[in-house]
């Protein structure tokens, strides 16, 4: 059985769609891939924002659940998610913008050698960007070349997610005797594990807590974390793997642009693999990616009634030109 490669993507609940498109788009200056449906929910939009090129490995994805009320963050849930960026010049440069631009942060600070600065968005989403000064491993993405932040401090791909457990001496166990990571760090009550080429793209930080209240899910959380697999093959071998360890699985599930696998490892947290491929090209072009509601081939039957169902939004960039940022 192959070892994980990283993190592939993680998905949040927003209480607006139309809101982090333009919170992405015109803050993070990420690329909106994908406009397409939450496949279990299609009244449900689900956004796609990556790098250029929608590389694996650099997704924030985004599902506006109708009706649902404003998460809790506490303990014993996916807590904060990272983003990568070139250097530590690029995290003085995120600083400035944020302050311009009325976004909270909360400085830049250090931890496990690396400098990072966090922040929340309109929800109360808890993001950090860190540094991939001196960073060895996995290889980030390509920053988007017509969006509005210059390519020296744009994001490049998804950094650590940091998870908040009351029960360390379990999650540690999944982590290192289930799913292959290895611990290469420790700093207070928060812990550093990788797998694969290790980095900041293939990281989780463990945090041992006990004092907060357990999370609960809803719009400004995190759903579920997903790491990357190569193929489809691979995925039916960690398929048998978990049962051995006696964990529910999703079994195979199609998602068009990716195959997924899907394991509850505690009642509170959802992880995914998920395949590098296909890809999210084979049904757009470069130039208009995530400008249309795009659905698999297998919901193309229902697209009237999908697109009655949620509500249209513009989101296209192909006519516009972002002038770079600088401050």
């Amino acid at each position: 059985m192959k070892e994980l490669k990283g993190l592939h993507h993680v998905t949040a609940i927003t209480s607006s769609a139309e809101k982090i498109y333009e919170f992405f788009t015109y803050v993070l200056g990420m690329r909106l891939v994908k406009k397409t449906v939450n496949q279990d929910d299609i009244q449900t939009y689900h956004l796609y924002f990556t790098d250029d090129v929608g590389a694996p490995g650099t997704d924030m994805t985004f599902f506006d659940f109708p009706g649902i009320p404003k998460g809790d963050h506490g303990t014993n849930e996916i807590f904060k998610t990272s983003f990568r960026v070139p250097n530590d010049a690029a995290l003085e440069y995120w600083q400035k913008r944020f302050n311009r631009l009325g976004v909270k942060n909360f400085g830049i600070k250090e931890q496990f050698g690396k400098k990072s600065l966090s922040f929340v968005d309109f929800d109360d989403q808890n993001y950090q960007l860190i540094s991939d000064e001196n960073n060895k491993g996995v290889p980030s993405g390509t920053p988007w070349k017509k969006g509005p932040i210059p390519e020296e401090f744009a994001i490049t791909g998804l950094g650590p997610i940091v998870v908040r457990v009351s029960y360390l001496d379990y999650f540690k166990q999944v982590l290192e005797s289930v799913f292959g990571f290895r611990q290469v760090g420790k700093e207070g009550d928060l812990y550093n594990f990788e797998v694969g080429e290790g980095g900041n793209g293939a990281q989780v930080w463990l945090e041992h807590n006990t004092t907060l209240p357990p999370g609960r899910q809803g719009f400004g959380t995190v759903h579920h974390a997903a790491f990357r697999v190569d193929e489809k093959k691979d995925l039916e071998e960690w398929d048998k793997h978990l049962r051995e360890y006696r964990f529910g699985t999703s079994g195979f599930v199609e998602r068009y642009y990716f195959g997924s696998l899907y394991t509850r490892v505690s009642p509170e947290i959802l992880f995914e693999l998920a395949t590098d491929g296909p890809g999210f090209m084979g049904d757009e072009s470069y130039e208009t990616l995530g400008e249309k509601l795009s659905l698999p081939p297998f919901f193309e039957s229902k697209r009237a009634e999908i697109e009655k169902l949620v509500r249209h939004f513009d989101t296209v960039r192909s006519n516009k030109v972002f002038e770079k940022e600088y401050e």
